[in-house]
Parts: C-alpha cells; sequence; structure tokens
C-alpha cells in the first residue's frame, strides 16, 4: 500500500478567487486545506505550493520546478494542482522524465473552488485522491471523475470536458 500523499500547488482556476467588484480572477491562497476538512478527509497528505499562476503563464522553469520537486519528493503518490489549459503540457515533461515509483496524478478545476457548489474542483480532488492510491506508477491526468493516461487525452475546448484522444 503507497502512503502517503504529496500534493504540490501551482494555481490554476481551481484556486483563483472572484473580486466582485472588478470582476477579475485573480490569486490569494490556496483552498486545499479547507477542502480536507470539509470533506472530512483523514489521508496523510502533505501540501507544498509551488506556485499560484495560471497555467497559460507556467514557463519551461516552472515545469523543470514541479519535475525537481516531484523527484525529490519522499512520497511515490503525487498530486498536482494544476491549471487545465497547459496541464497535459506539464504531465508529458513529467512522463518523459521517467520517474520510476511515483504515481503523479495531475488535476484542475474549469470552475473556481471559491465559486461554491458549481465548482467541479472538490468533485476532482477526491477522484485524484483516490486514483493516486489505486493507480500504477505512471502520469495521469483526472478531472471530470475519469482518470486518464497523459499522451491519450484533451481538452474539449467546445464541451469543457477531457476526453481520450
Amino acid at each position: 500500500m503507497k502512503d502517503p500523499i504529496r500534493i504540490f500547488v501551482t494555481g490554476g482556476t481551481f484556486d483563483k478567487e472572484y473580486n466582485f467588484i472588478t470582476g477579475e480572477l485573480y490569486f490569494n491562497k490556496t483552498h486545499l486545506e479547507e477542502m480536507f476538512i470539509r470533506g472530512r478527509c483523514t489521508l496523510d497528505i502533505s501540501v507544498t505550493k509551488l506556485m499560484m499562476i495560471d497555467s497559460l503563464d507556467i514557463t519551461d522553469d516552472h515545469r523543470k520546478l514541479i519535475l525537481d520537486s516531484c523527484r525529490n519528493a519522499l512520497e511515490e503518490n503525487i498530486i498536482i494542482t494544476h491549471g487545465t489549459d497547459t496541464m497535459v503540457k506539464t504531465a508529458q515533461v513529467l512522463a518523459e522524465a521517467k520517474l520510476e515509483n511515483k504515481t503523479i496524478v495531475l488535476t484542475g478545476a474549469m470552475i473556481p473552488y471559491a465559486f461554491g457548489t458549481s465548482s467541479d474542483g472538490f468533485f476532482n480532488l477526491g477522484a485524484s485522491l483516490a486514483y493516486a492510491k489505486a493507480l500504477d506508477c505512471g502520469v495521469y491526468i483526472c478531472m471530470n471523475g475519469r482518470y486518464f493516461e497523459w499522451d491519450k487525452v484533451r481538452k474539449n475546448r467546445e464541451t469543457g470536458f477531457f476526453e481520450n484522444i
């Protein structure tokens, strides 16, 4: 049995807040601790905030930081909260590094957690926790209650769902 789980926070819609005056989305803090309390989670989880940026702003240097963090993590089970626009690109970098004995699951949200019950973030996080514990070593993307192999998935920009390719 693989324990515990390391979670790396990178930002993305998952952790965005909404400014009701300007109508802009922005980053303040991660919502993960609140989500674990709300979900009554009893898993052994450690959270590390790497960055709080939109995935469209993630650079090769950011991806190197994510890769190095995964490589150096003592945990075998890793979840990365990530923006959905470039999630597959980051997954590719991780997969090509061939990190042995690691199960890495990238997840995100199409609607910020701060929006309440309309957000898919809470559901995606819960599914990711289960998949990180259950899947074989490798790199996966978890969205919409499903997991996908990193190189067999795309974000359908017309429907807003991830799908097999």
